[in-house]
C-alpha cells in the first residue's frame, strides 16, 4: 500500500484503502454462520479481517504522508496530529454505537443473534461515504505524477535508507505498547486486575479517552513551537519513570475518578508519542519513497509490539506474574528514549522541505 501510494499517488492511496475497508465490513455483516455455510464461514470471516487489515495498514502510512505534506512547515505538526485525533474519534463512534444498541434498541439475546451485523453494515457505508469525499481531495505537491525514476516506491530504494527505517520502527516501539496498553488492553485491565465493573470501566476509558483525543492537536502546536524531539524525550523519560508506579496504583485503586486520573496520567505522557509520531516519520524520508517509508517499518513494530501487547500482558496475569508487564512497557519506551536521545530533531531537517 505505500508503494501504492507512491507510484499512484496519495490520493489514489488514500481512496483504494477505505475501498477495501468498506469491502471487509460489508462481507463481515452480510456473511452467513457456520450452522448454514459450515468451514466456509470462519474462512470467510478471516479473509475479511486480512482486507481489513490491508485496509488500515495502508491509511496509516498514506495519510501521515498526506497529513505532512499539505501542512505548512509552520504549522505541520498541529495538523499531522489530527490523524490521531480521528482514530481515537473512530474508537469512540465505535463504543457509542454499541453502547447505544445494547441499552437503548435491542436485548442482549437480539445483539448477539444479528444485531453485532448493524454496526459493519453501518461501517461499510460509511466508508463509501469517505471514498467518495476522498476523491475530490487535492493532490499533494510532494507527489510528481511525471516522476519516472523506476524505483519510485519500492523497497530497493527503501533499502538505501536504513537509518530513517530502523529510526521509524525504534521511535515506534515504545509509543506503539504505551498506546495499545492504556488504551485497547486498559478496559480489560481495569476488569481484570483492577476489579471495576464493566460499566465503570467503559466509563473511566470512555472519558479518558476523550480527553486523550482532545489533547492530541495541543501537543502537535507544542511541537511546532519547541520541536519534535523535546516531546518524544518528555514522553520517553516520564514513560519510563511513571509506567510500573501508575500500573501498580491502578491494579488497586477502587474509586472510579481516582482511576481515571491514574489512566490520565499515563495518555499525557503518551501524547507527547502519538500526537506527532506521524509528522516525525514522514518528515525522515523523501517524498518518492515517503508513504513506504512511514508504513513499512510502522507496522513491523506495531505488529511485533503493539499487536501483542495485550496477548502478553494476560500471560503474565495467568502466570501470577502481571507486574512483569510493567516492566515490559518501561523497557520498550526506554529502547525508544535512546532512539529518540540520538536523531536529530525532524522539525529543523525535515525532507518534506526537500
Amino acid at each position: 500500500m505505500g508503494t501504492y501510494a507512491d507510484k499512484k499517488g496519495r490520493k489514489a492511496a488514500l481512496t483504494f484503502s477505505v475501498l477495501l475497508m468498506s469491502i471487509g465490513s460489508l462481507i463481515i455483516a452480510v456473511v452467513p454462520g457456520y450452522k448454514q455455510i459450515g468451514i466456509a464461514a470462519p474462512i470467510i470471516l478471516l479473509l475479511s479481517r486480512i482486507i481489513q487489515g490491508l485496509s488500515v495498514g495502508g491509511e496509516y502510512g498514506t495519510s501521515a504522508t498526506y497529513l505532512s505534506e499539505m501542512a505548512t512547515k509552520k504549522h505541520r505538526g498541529f495538523y499531522s496530529s489530527f490523524q490521531y485525533v480521528t482514530l481515537i474519534m473512530g474508537q469512540l463512534i465505535a463504543s457509542g454505537f454499541v453502547v447505544l444498541l445494547q441499552k437503548v434498541f435491542m436485548t442482549e439475546k437480539e445483539l448477539h443473534e444479528w444485531g453485532w451485523r448493524i454496526p459493519f453494515v453501518f461501517g461499510a457505508i460509511l466508508a463509501v461515504t469517505v471514498m467518495y469525499l476522498r476523491r475530490s481531495l487535492q493532490e499533494s505537491a510532494s507527489f510528481k505524477e511525471e516522476d519516472t525514476n523506476s524505483e519510485r516506491g519500492t523497497i530497493k530504494a527503501l533499502a538505501k535508507h536504513p537509518k530513517a527505517v530502523f529510526t521509524v520502527i525504534g521511535l515506534t516501539i515504545g509509543g506503539t505498547v504505551a498506546f495499545y496498553t492504556f488504551t485497547t488492553y486498559m478496559q480489560k485491565f481495569l476488569v481484570d486486575t483492577a476489579k471495576f465493573s464493566n460499566a465503570d470501566a467503559a466509563l473511566i476509558s470512555t472519558l479518558s479517552l476523550v480527553v486523550f483525543m482532545l489533547l492530541q492537536p495541543l501537543f502537535g502546536l507544542l511541537s511546532d513551537k519547541i520541536g519534535r524531539k523535546p516531546l518524544l524525550i518528555g514522553f520517553g523519560i516520564a514513560g519510563a519513570l511513571a509506567t510500573v508506579p501508575i500500573m501498580t496504583t491502578l491494579g488497586s485503586t477502587k474509586e472510579v475518578w481516582p482511576a481515571f486520573l491514574l489512566v490520565m496520567c499515563a495518555l499525557i505522557i503518551t501524547s507527547g508519542y502519538t500526537s506527532i509520531n506521524a509528522v516525525v516519520k514522514a518528515e525522515l524520508f523523501p517524498a518518492q519513497i515517503r508513504a513506504l517509508g512511514v508504513g513499512f517499518p510502522y507496522a513491523i513494530a506495531v505488529s511485533i509490539f503493539g499487536g501483542t501487547a495485550e496477548t502478553l500482558a494476560l500471560t503474565f496475569k495467568q502466570n501470577h506474574h502481571a507486574d512483569y508487564f510493567y516492566w515490559y512497557v518501561t523497557g520498550c519506551i526506554l529502547i525508544s528514549l535512546i532512539v529518540y536521545i540520538a536523531m536529530g530533531d525532524t522539525r529543523k531537517y525535515s525532507k518534506i522541505e526537500d
